[in-house]
């Protein structure tokens, strides 16, 4: 029989250890923990006093029921969590109490932010340039335009929607648009895995090698805001695919995404209005690819939007918005709507203005 020294401080009742029940009581002292063996099937350990002493505080009891009175029911709830649960329930208190932290934090920076601008400009100033803001014609979400341009390529430059170095950077990726064939045109019908634009774009690749080249990149970098757009979240850089150069995806990330914090970590968000930016982007590079007059109807397939708001982007962007019917079949055609960038432009319409020209 072997016996060891066990220091033991319980509050609960014990079913297994022979401990005297008194309610409200902390039986604190040492044990001794007594082995019996029994010969065919278990060993028991029993826990017998040896110079127990019993503690009736009443300052050591009024002060756990006091705390046990002030803790709400999600305290309560965690202490259990933390001495008795799961692996897994333990980790996912350990992040909801993390993300509490972040976004407090979060919430005292943005507070904090806020109040030093009111402080430095003040509410009425803050005001006068929100209002000004809003009766700007140009929208932050289009291309910087040049209204007062000769040309239709200098309204919307070229260089404001793709950098030298970017443009340079699509050298490489674009490689497969610069040397496609006719049947690798077929394939990519077949597998779906381009736009019908981009299709189309493909097949009309001009024969002189520098045309052919920028067409080749203008083309790949269209496809991939096309590809870009349809996403929600982007979770991490390399998210785009590994052919997407660096230089690209840094501009994808910080001219067409916001950041959205969630579960602990920021996020780059495809927000509506940055999906409304990535479009007009999309048109804008489209008519520097299709001599400035564009399928609205093929775009807005492509793109899955609706008719009214591809020709309300249209219109924001000063395009001019025609009908023509097109064959899309040996046997049949369907009415098309075309955008043309043509000088002069016309006059910028608001939405109130469209309403008007409905009423009446």
């Amino acid at each position: 029989m072997g016996s060891c020294g066990v220091q033991a401080a319980c509050a609960l009742p014990c079913t297994r250890a022979k401990i005297p029940q008194i309610p409200g009581r902390l039986i604190i002292g040492s044990w001794q923990l007594k082995q019996i063996d029994f010969p065919m099937w278990e060993t028991i350990l029993e826990l017998e006093p040896s110079n127990a002493t019993l503690y009736a505080d009443e300052s050591i009891e009024s002060e756990l029921v006091s705390e046990n009175q002030t803790k709400t029911f999600r305290e309560k709830m965690d202490s259990c969590i933390e001495a008795f649960g799961t692996t897994k329930q333990k980790r996912a208190l350990n992040s909801r109490r993390m993300n509490k932290v972040g976004s407090e934090s979060l919430n005292l920076a943005v507070a904090k932010a806020a109040e030093n601008i009111i402080d430095s400009k003040g509410v009425t100033a803050l005001v006068s340039d929100a209002i000004h803001d809003d009766s700007q014609d140009n929208s932050v979400y289009l291309p910087p335009c040049y209204a007062d341009a000769a040309r239709p390529e200098d309204v919307y430059k070229f260089e404001d929607l793709l950098s030298p170095a970017e443009y340079e950077a699509l050298q490489s990726p674009s490689e497969t648009f610069r040397s496609v064939k006719s049947e690798d045109i077929l394939k990519m019908i077949d597998e779906h895995s381009h736009c019908s634009f981009v299709i189309e774009a493909l097949k009309s690749l001009p024969s002189n090698e520098e045309s052919r080249d920028h067409q080749a990149r203008c083309i790949w970098f269209l496809d991939t805001l096309i590809k870009f757009r349809a996403q929600k979240v982007i979770k991490r850089k390399n998210a785009l695919g590994p052919g997407v150069p660096h230089i690209i995806s840094t501009k994808l990330l910080k001219h067409f995404t916001c950041l959205a914090y969630n579960n602990g970590s920021l996020r780059n968000l495809i927000s509506d209005s940055m999906k409304a930016k990535i479009t007009a982007y999309v048109i804008i590079l489209a008519l520097h690819i299709n001599d400035f007059q564009i399928d609205l109807t093929m775009l807005q397939r492509d793109l899955k939007l609706s008719e009214k708001r591809i020709i309300e982007i249209a219109k924001a962007l000063r395009l001019k918005i025609s009908k023509r019917r097109v064959v899309v079949a040996p046997d049949m055609e369907e009415d098309h709507k075309l955008g043309t960038l043509s000088i002069p432009l016309p006059s910028a319409q608001t939405a109130d203005q469209s309403k008007r020209r409905r009423i009446t």
